[in-house]
């Protein structure tokens, strides 16, 4: 039996409504709840629940976790404020040696302990504890403490912090401008290729020669400090780091004039990096030569050639680099000794005869100023200014007497 549709009350004929178009008709009314505006009692199946105002609660937005956050260095086991305020000093100061090293650690021991420690208390083994608790503080941060003895004020030995990764670029950049960084590689050269030849390996500089190259020799390209250039013009750094190199580059141009490279020379004393003799030649220091140790050997020397003559040098008895020392008489031998380990060198052997060529080992060939100092004609020189010196300073006594 079929029922019919009832009629409408306008006599209007109903007409029939699809599947399809009621199915949009709910789907509009629960994606676009602007076109059909529902009434509170009619529930539509996607209430949510409504917090009241003072019960919510906004969390603070949460700081991205890097590398730097989570990862911290380890401590030895034992390390104290003692310790601590130990590697401080030594950082401080950038050397150390074992009797500097006994007042502090007296004083800080008896700032620790609240009463006097004698510093003769301090013996060699517990400064050498502190120098291991040092190293391993510091060793995940590619830093290092490394000692090595003085090869002109009687093989004392000296220890360092360094960078154990190092290049002068690295070690001076913080603390000096491009162009005082950029003169101080040119200072190397000096030192290290001018002024060290088989002739005469002096690897130091007077006041003079240090002006000498206070500016870049002309149409000569200074050099990459950290021996890294790059020629690949593909291969460009960002803006930033395109900017700093045209910088460090218009300042190697420039370079020093003669009253900043005197009172750069002063600094780098006072810091450490270089020593200033008596005859007032400089030169590097422990400290230097332990920073800048592989750099040195990387940049001047010609690894390929084992045998031959190499501008970095290293002593016969103790394996280290000999800057101020004795040579053999033979000009193309290669031996080196410092004068530190010369008598402990000849001790073990039953005459004073080169190891390698077997010539006499007479004592009177140098490395280092004395290359020069030694030599007549610098004594004569040297007096001849001195009697002008001591004539001067009669002249100007005499001035304004009756």
């Amino acid at each position: 039996m079929v029922r019919c549709r009832e009629p409408r009350r306008d006599g209007k004929r109903r007409s029939p409504q699809r599947p399809h178009v009621e199915a949009e008709n709910q789907v509009q009314r629960v994606t676009h709840p602007t076109k059909r505006v529902l009434s509170s009692q009619e529930p539509t199946g996607l209430e949510v629940p409504i917090t009241p105002k003072s019960q919510t609660t906004v969390s603070p937005p949460t700081k991205p976790t890097t590398m730097a956050d989570q990862w911290e260095p380890p401590v030895p086991a034992g390390y104290s404020d003692v310790n601590r305020a130990f590697l401080q000093a030594l950082m401080a100061r950038g050397t150390l040696t074992f009797r500097e090293s006994q007042k502090l650690l007296a004083a800080l021991q008896s700032a620790s302990e609240g009463g006097g420690v004698d510093p003769a208390s301090i013996t060699m083994d517990d400064f050498q504890n502190f120098i291991r608790t040092a190293r391993d503080a510091v060793d995940p941060l590619d830093f290092d403490i490394r000692n090595t003895r003085d090869q002109t004020r009687g093989g004392e030995r000296v220890w360092a912090f360094i960078n154990a990764h190092s290049d002068p670029a690295t070690q001076l950049s913080t603390t000096h401008s491009p162009e005082e960084v950029a003169y101080i590689k040119r200072l190397l050269d000096a030192m290290f290729e001018q002024h060290n030849t088989p002739r005469m390996e002096v690897m130091a500089v007077d006041e003079g020669q240090a002006l000498r190259v206070s500016r870049p020799a002309g149409g000569r390209r200074e050099s990459n400090m950290n021996g890294n250039g790059n020629n690949n013009n593909d291969d460009q750094e960002d803006d930033e780091g395109a900017a700093a190199a045209a910088a460090a580059a218009a300042a190697t141009g420039r370079g020093l004039k003669h009253s900043e490279v005197l009172s750069l020379l002063s600094s780098l004393v006072a810091e450490g990096w270089l020593d200033k003799s008596e005859h007032g030649f400089y030169s590097l220091t422990p400290r230097s030569l332990m920073e800048l140790w592989s750099w040195l050997v990387a940049t001047y020397n010609d690894l390929d050639a084992d045998g031959d003559w190499q501008r970095i040098k290293f002593c016969e008895a103790c394996k280290e680099i000999v800057t101020y020392g004795q040579r053999c008489n033979e000009p193309a031998c290669t031996i080196r000794l410092h004068d530190i380990c010369e008598d402990g060198f000849w001790r073990t052997r039953p005459e004073r005869k080169c190891p390698k060529c077997s010539t006499a080992w007479e004592g009177n060939h140098y490395v280092g100023e004395r290359a020069v100092t030694s030599r007549s004609g610098f004594q004569r020189g040297r007096g001849r200014r001195g009697r002008r010196s001591r004539a001067a300073e009669a002249e100007g006594d005499g001035v304004g007497e009756e």
